[in-house]
């Protein structure tokens, strides 16, 4: 991620979106070289020099007032979202020297303890840079119950929500008859991480993973649109009880920049209900025979230990 270039980028991408039309430009049918609004009419709407708007998408001009930010958002018709992470985008390039690295991520007790209180309805703690910090057990069996169940608890191997969505099959198998809804969300989320933490080398990383191993990623990548979703519905296929719609709301940890937890629910009443109070039962039944299974491994191991124990001691 190119701090200085990246508030350019986005400008340049946004204007290439629009027409005339669009933003009430009379079009007269000239053949245009380039898609889009051009350089002098976009500057000519926002109230702003052709000159000074084209440093800006160069990257020459770093300071950008929030007037002038304004007015481009109004210009190239932003919703609030999209106007947040402009402004994100230009403190980003103003920023000087090598910032102090975010420090490690984790779910504190009171967001576990949260986490457990949802029961029944799946639930996933996630970080700034979709990481999985926490699940409960429906939020393991949901959506990752290939993976180890105890992996978000080892900060190196943490499952990540954009990276499952693009690269790991069993996850756009969930997603498949709405993976490019999703796929967009996710996108959309991780544009808007990339704006407030510009100097996050992992994410850094896990972008440009990304853009190298998923085609798909990287063309909508690309097209620089942001997303902030509190609610969608996905139509999902689970391998243990099939198709279900489920809602995905989303709860932001207090006080704790960037987490929030996901959680799954699905209309009262409907087989997509059934189908994941099914899916619970089979998840607690799966629980149970891992139980027993470790219970009889530390069985078979114990005479083996105490041996070793007394060797030690002697």
């Amino acid at each position: 991620m190119n701090k200085k270039t990246g508030l350019g980028e986005f400008l340049r991408m946004r204007r290439s979106q629009l027409q005339p039309a669009d933003v009430g430009l009379r079009d007269f049918g000239e053949r245009r070289r380039v898609p889009g609004l051009r350089r002098d009419e976009l500057a000519q709407l926002a109230g702003v020099g052709l000159s000074y708007y084209t440093r800006l998408e160069q990257g020459l001009s770093l300071n950008a007032s929030p007037e002038v930010l304004d007015a481009l958002a109004r210009a190239l018709g932003l919703d609030e979202v999209e106007r947040a992470h402009l402004h994100d985008l230009a403190r980003a390039s103003r920023r000087t020297g090598t910032r102090r690295r975010p420090a490690p991520e984790r779910a504190g007790d009171t967001t576990r303890q949260l986490l457990a209180a949802f029961g029944d309805a799946p639930a996933v703690v996630v970080g700034r840079r979709s990481d999985v910090l926490a699940w409960n057990r429906m939020g393991h069996t949901l959506f990752a119950g290939h993976l180890d169940p105890h992996i978000p608890d080892q900060p190196d191997q943490r499952p990540n929500t954009a990276w499952l969505v693009f690269l790991d099959a069993h996850t756009r198998d969930l997603y498949a008859e709405d993976w490019p809804k999703k796929a967009r969300d996710v996108v959309g989320k991780l544009r808007l991480a990339a704006g407030q933490h510009p100097d996050d080398p992992r994410l850094a990383a896990l972008i440009g993973e990304l853009t190298m191993k998923s085609p798909e990623f990287a063309g909508m990548w690309s097209e620089h649109r942001v997303r902030r979703w509190d609610l969608a519905t996905y139509r999902m296929h689970h391998p243990v009880v099939g198709r279900m719609q489920l809602n995905l709301q989303t709860l932001n940890v207090p006080q704790v920049d960037g987490q929030r937890i996901v959680v799954a629910t699905a209309e009262a009443g409907t087989g997509s209900a059934a189908a994941l109070s099914l899916l619970a039962q089979a998840g607690i039944a799966s629980a149970v025979r891992s139980a027993r299974q470790a219970g009889r491994t530390e069985a078979a191991g114990s005479p083996r230990y105490g041996v070793t124990g007394v060797s030690l001691m002697s």
